[in-house]
């Protein structure tokens, strides 16, 4: 494992109507933030107090970094500021000590310890890695930032099929070499939940 290495978890305050929209569409509001409160928990406890790495969770919004609900991991809380998601994560990825960066989101509940391992061992032989999802996004981004930092979330369409290559194609244009881990579910809608819960039996 590298030295110094990061792990960044970017969670959104679960404020009942403002996370997971388009999955309360389908399963109602209540339901949604219930399964975001549990996948964040889940994720942050498998992930969070790992010695390979340092983590740190960045909040949305800002106010939120005071909230207990994060609080109690015991875990350094930054606020992300201020843009849309590709300016958010190039400011972590900017501001952050030196270092390789991996940043996932909290809504993935299939990210386990072993990923994490599998990114930062990754950034060892190359500049950057994505973990794809299943939907044309990704779960993962990891930058090893030496001996440069580079900002690849320029004209990303975020949200939607063309959100990795549009990334992708960024770092081509950088010259970065990419590593690429596993595919995961991104749990967006209800046929997603759906799908997801079917696989856990």
């Amino acid at each position: 494992m590298s030295a110094g290495a990061q792990l960044v978890v970017m969670v959104k305050h679960p404020e009942l109507g403002r996370v997971k929209t388009r999955l309360a569409k389908g399963l109602g509001a209540v339901a949604a933030a219930r399964f975001y409160r549990q996948t964040t928990d889940d994720v942050l406890r498998r992930v969070g107090d790992d010695p390979r790495w340092q983590t740190a969770v960045a909040v949305a919004p800002d106010r939120a970094v005071h909230e207990r609900v994060f609080a109690r991991y015991g875990l350094p809380v930054l606020a992300q500021g201020t843009g849309d998601l590709g300016v958010r994560m190039g400011r972590l990825m900017r501001d952050l000590p030196v270092g390789p960066v991996v940043i996932v989101g909290s809504d993935i509940p299939d990210i386990s310890a072993a990923h994490i391992a599998e990114a930062f061992k990754a950034l060892g032989r190359h500049e950057a890695v994505f973990g794809p999802a299943d939907d044309g996004g990704y779960w993962l981004v990891g930058l090893r930032r030496r001996p440069r930092i580079v900002d690849i979330f320029n004209d990303v369409r975020w949200s939607c099929e063309h959100t990795l290559d549009d990334t992708l194609r960024n770092v081509a244009r950088a010259g970065l070499s990419v590593a690429m881990l596993g595919v995961l579910s991104d749990i967006d809608t209800r046929d997603d939940y759906l799908r997801w819960k079917a696989r856990q039996t």
